[in-house]
């Protein structure tokens, strides 16, 4: 079948949101939007994943648990995919939301701790073994699980146990003889760096954790330190998977109306710079490749312009500069120069530079576009 087959058969009833037609066809119009947008997720614009969000909500209100686990089932492999309406199907029984909360690199982990917090031990569970579970995650996982889904995210290699979270684990360990062999299994934990940050009973709980089987590997351990500095320091350089991911996750927050000055502060506060540059790309409406061509060719200048143009305060201005994937880190002169050229700068100026540069770029591409065609 092609795809305009099913765009047609997708589209031809719209009469069951007013709930005019019966139960098996709501549920198939559900699945078949939801299959037509698989389809064509990659050549969707913006609003036009806005549309299928919108009535895929609609229809999620109206439908039975086997229709949304099927959706959910369809939906959780896109890189890009209806914000609202994942982040509706992750909120919804374990059954159907399982895949999204596995699979899905569109909720953020503002989302993830949001569920975790929030909805049943089943659901961390899932969230806890995901390809890859940020810091932030874990330590919420550990704060509000139960033993299956903190033994999980202590077995789960891709996720980061570091400072709070493995402190917790730790305590934890002491009542729990399964979870302290799992955290003697960890390879990637420097037993002698944390021990000196926990006192008391724990402390001798650590002091076991760390001497079993004697599994320390302070060269292993010097390059996991090093990589934790550089994310704690400001992940410097720009990573072609991260910014897929940033982008995608920054896309559904767009989608549900949640991208805005404190999300922004979000993504500073927890050096989340790839995200950072993805609301750039977003708020000002450029194509990706401008954003990364400015952090790979440090120009200070055109992100100064841009985020004044966007009317960010100077303190978040500061705080998302500092942020952002700089092919190399900029100095404190530099931090320093950046922000005095952004206070310097008035709005109406700045929005006035960007909106001339926009529009000249724009007849570059279209004249770029007539000479290939020609």
């Amino acid at each position: 079948m092609t795809e305009f087959d099913e765009g047609h058969r997708a589209f031809a009833n719209f009469r069951v949101l007013n709930g005019e037609e019966n139960q098996s066809e709501r549920d198939q119009l559900f699945r078949n939007m939801a299959q037509l947008f698989s389809y064509v997720s990659d050549r969707c614009d913006d609003d036009q994943v806005a549309q299928y969000d919108e009535v895929l909500c609609q229809l999620a209100e109206l439908v039975e648990a086997e229709a949304r686990a099927h959706v959910a089932k369809l939906l959780a492999p896109l890189d890009r995919a209806p914000g609202t309406v994942v982040l509706k199907l992750a909120n919804d029984d374990i059954e159907i939301a399982r895949p999204l909360l596995e699979f899905s690199t569109v909720l953020s982990d503002d989302d993830l701790i949001d569920i975790v917090s929030k909805q049943s031990e089943d659901h961390r569970v899932a969230i806890a073994g995901r390809g890859s579970v940020n810091e932030r995650v874990g330590e919420a996982i550990v704060e509000h699980g139960e033993p299956s889904s903190v033994t999980r995210l202590v077995r789960n290699q891709a996720a980061e146990l570091h400072g709070a979270t493995l402190e917790k684990l730790v305590e934890r360990a002491m009542n729990d003889a399964e979870l302290a062999a799992d955290l003697r299994g960890r390879t990637d934990i420097d037993w002698d760096s944390l021990r000196g940050k926990i006192e008391s009973a724990a402390g001798k709980v650590l002091q076991t954790l760390g001497e079993s089987e004697k599994r320390f590997d302070p060269v292993a351990a010097g390059k996991i330190n090093t990589v934790v500095y550089n994310r704690i320091r400001n992940r410097a350089g720009f990573n072609a998977q991260e910014w897929k991911v940033a982008y995608n996750q920054v896309k559904g927050l767009a989608d549900r109306k949640q991208l805005d000055d404190r999300a922004l502060a979000r993504f500073a506060r927890f050096g989340y710079g790839h995200h950072a540059a993805a609301a750039m790309t977003v708020m000002l409406r450029v194509g990706p490749e401008v954003v990364v061509k400015w952090l790979a060719s440090q120009d200070y200048v055109a992100v100064t312009v841009a985020l004044r143009a966007a009317r960010l305060s100077p303190d978040l201005f500061e705080a998302i500069a500092a942020t952002l994937p700089w092919r190399d880190l900029p100095s404190e002169t530099e931090k320093s120069m950046i922000l005095s050229r952004f206070k310097a700068l008035e709005v109406e100026d700045a929005t006035s530079i960007f909106e001339l540069w926009r529009a000249h770029s724009f007849r570059k591409r279209a004249a770029s576009e007539e000479r290939q065609s020609a």
